[in-house]
């Protein structure tokens, strides 16, 4: 038994390891028969005559801290910033590349140097510039071959921290007992460990005229499509590097961005489940969050699984309790619709076009916090969350605004068994001013809305139908009216307001891939219930941007931006 080739699965050998993220060696065996497997075989001491194979990790202590450009984690620094030394920036704010990064950076630059806690980092001490040599990193590197400190016994390794600026060594052994022999060992080596990068910098903007000193109970919302793994494909997002379009890189980055803005409430879309179950779940428990989740209706064939997504909403256990929750099937009313259909090619019709496995999460919550002081004693304080994917196909906006329509009348029914503060959240694959857009928004759709016209099987006629009573309007209205408070400063207030549509009040972007740049994500909310105090900032274009592409990359790890509002309830 012999190993003829490996190589890591996640992240891919082309990238650096990175703290956090597992590395996992795939091996190819040939046995002695001449045959070749990717089967485990089992390791470490086994009893007589079998075989395994025997792992073993180790770190460099040839410790040459790499200095990694800010913008491309993956790329070593050759410029380091002086005025952020001076200014007492952190100092990992202070690499770049190449020139052409740095020059790019330079307004953000400028921001750090006047004021240097606006990167959300701790500032440094008094520190020495470091030298950095062209096309490499020369911090405290020396001459000599590498000594090796064993850190781990496995096939699977996640470096720490402690392996920040360290070459790590994989070697496996096969060891055939029937022999008492073990073969020469096989090592491959990595380049040298970087730290995950920090998750971009977004602060939370003051409402203007928003009360700043009410005692009524606040909280906070956020609302993120994560891009699931099985839609994260090399084929789709082309521009983004291996190593950065991996899970195990992804859902790490994810998990600080999310975690680093401590939302009370947290509504996710496109969660896997597996990953929900191995993974988002438990760290946003350890985190202090109770979880809720609900899967699409079918699979998805990645090619040598089925596999499916769905949204989750998490909420702070110290804030809220779980009251009810509601599970909607879009497919469930498309079922119930094709059945008043008396055709049978009709029904046919209508399944084929409605079936689309798209799915929402509604969950009541009881604040823990209570209402005003001044409510009557007893009364309690509910807030009614809507989390949703709608459905993507550009071409079915017939289906797309009956799934919105469809779960409208589902939270009317709510709203008519309790007066109860709305939340309204998610992807809606629709854009500022489209027919779902314009439902959720103003209340109705227009009869001369272009989007009507796409309508095969009758189900938006009349178009009077087309309405809800909710008082709904979306959070990120109030960037634009009333704005954001000039307390932040008026040009920094007026450059944030120009960051949503003039027209629709929307961000001018939520999403920003690989064919498509513009909103698709909102926030709305109950006005007659709750106010915005506050808004998480939205990034120019240029900030998501990376060698003239997309998202997702190195610093933004979804295709779409997190958005978040906190609100306060009206007192009534």
């Amino acid at each position: 038994m012999r190993i003829d080739a490996y190589y890591f699965e996640d992240p891919p050998s082309h990238g650096p390891p990175i703290v956090g993220c597992e590395l996992k060696p795939y091996i190819l065996i040939r046995r002695a028969d001449s045959s070749v497997t990717t089967e485990d075989i089992q390791e470490g001491s086994q009893p007589e005559g079998s075989q395994c194979l025997k792992s073993r990790w180790y770190r460099s202590s040839n410790s040459r801290k790499t200095a990694v450009c800010t913008i491309h984690p993956s790329e070593a620094a050759t410029i380091q910033c002086i005025g952020c030394l001076k200014s007492k920036v952190a100092t990992q704010k202070s690499y770049h590349c190449t020139s052409k990064c740095f020059v790019a950076a330079w307004p953000d630059h400028k921001t750090w140097h006047a004021n240097p806690t606006s990167t959300g980092l701790p500032c440094t001490e008094d520190e020495a510039p470091h030298y950095l040599a062209q096309g490499r990193t020369s911090l405290g590197s020396r001459e000599g071959a590498d000594e090796w400190v064993m850190v781990g016994h496995s096939r699977a390794y996640t470096p720490s921290a402690d392996d920040i600026g360290h070459t790590l060594k994989f070697e496996v052994t096969p060891c055939d007992t029937n022999r008492n022999v073990e073969d020469a060992p096989s090592t491959v080596n990595t380049g040298r460990v970087i730290p995950l990068p920090n998750p971009p910098t977004r602060n939370m903007l003051p409402v203007e005229g928003s009360p700043t000193n009410s005692s009524s109970s606040r909280f906070t919302v956020m609302t993120y499509n994560v891009l699931a793994d099985l839609y994260a494909t090399s084929e789709m997002y082309t521009y983004t590097p291996g190593w950065a379009l991996s899970w195990g890189y992804r859902k790490q980055a994810l998990l600080r961005e999310i975690l680093g803005q401590r939302a009370d409430i947290v509504c996710l879309q496109e969660v896997q489940s597996d990953h929900y179950e191995d993974f988002f779940q438990p760290e946003m428990q350890k985190a202090g969050y109770t979880a809720v989740y609900k899967m699409k209706t079918a699979a998805v064939y990645t090619g040598s699984t089925y596999t499916i997504d769905g949204c989750a909403t998490f909420f702070r256990t110290d804030r809220f309790t779980l009251v009810k929750k509601y599970e909607v099937e879009f497919n469930k009313a498309a079922l119930s619709l094709s059945e008043a259909l008396s055709a049978a090619n009709q029904k046919k019709a209508a399944l084929n076009r409605l079936l689309k496995d798209n799915v929402a999460l509604i969950v009541v919550l009881d604040s823990l916090e209570g209402p005003d002081p001044d409510a009557s004693v007893g009364k309690r304080q509910l807030v009614c969350v809507a989390n949703t994917h709608i459905h993507a196909n550009p071409e079915l906006k017939d289906v797309k605004l009956w799934q919105v329509h469809t779960l409208l009348k589902g939270l009317e029914k709510i709203a008519a068994s309790a007066d109860i503060p709305m939340l309204v959240t998610g992807d809606f694959n629709s854009t500022p001013g489209s027919a779902p857009h314009s439902l959720l928004a103003n209340g109705r759709v227009d009869a001369s809305h272009p989007e009507l016209a796409t309508d095969p099987l009758g189900i938006l006629r009349p178009p009077s139908k087309l309405c809800h009573q909710l008082p709904l309007m979306s959070a990120y209205s109030s960037m634009a009216n009333p704005g954001i408070s000039g307390s932040i400063g008026r040009s920094e207030s007026e450059k944030h307001m120009r960051r949503v549509d003039a027209v629709e009040h929307e961000p001018l972007f939520t999403n920003h891939g690989a064919d498509f740049t513009g909103t698709l994500d909102y926030l709305f909310y109950t006005a007659n219930s709750l106010v915005p105090t506050k808004l998480l900032e939205l990034p120019d274009k240029a900030d998501v941007t990376i060698n003239g592409s997309g998202m997702p990359n190195s610093a933004w790890s979804s295709d779409h931006l997190a958005l978040m509002a906190e609100f306060q309830f009206k007192t009534q």
